[in-house]
């Protein structure tokens, strides 16, 4: 009498605790990416607005007043990589705001309670206060 020969591959109950071991990982990796990723843009506003800050004292140098003007200074109105829009106010001889706007893919962007969607920078005179503060760290 032979016994017979078990058929090879996976059974259900095991393919199941696959699934689910990845599910698992799935949950608990994806909050952290999608963390990760809107860190990785908000460094993208702030080199922008640093961008700013660096050729308004360039322009100011030549013209005695801070421009009001993105195109004049040579800077465009979005980021480098798209994420944020850029904006100027306030521009006199004394100092300006430079106000990065984040998009959809930034609206949940946060540090603790703090929302990171819009970075400011504003520069008064010889001193420059980037807010909200807990983005800039």
């Amino acid at each position: 009498m032979s016994t017979p020969r078990r058929a090879g591959g996976f059974t259900l109950i095991e393919l199941m605790i696959v699934v689910v071991v990845a599910g698992i990982l799935a949950v608990i990796a994806v909050p952290g990416y999608q963390d990760y990723v809107r860190k990785a843009r908000r460094a993208d506003g702030k080199a922008a607005l640093l961008r700013i800050q660096l050729q308004q004292e360039k322009w100011r140098a030549g013209h005695m007043t801070y421009s009001a003007d993105l195109a004049e200074i040579g800077v465009g109105a979005s980021s480098t990589d798209g994420h944020y829009t850029l904006a100027l106010s306030g521009a006199s001889e004394a100092g300006y705001t430079a106000t990065a706007t984040g998009g959809a893919k930034q609206a949940g962007d946060k540090v603790g309670a703090t929302s990171c969607a819009t970075l400011t920078l504003v520069a008064n005179g010889n001193a420059a206060t980037f807010s909200p503060e807990a983005c800039w760290k």
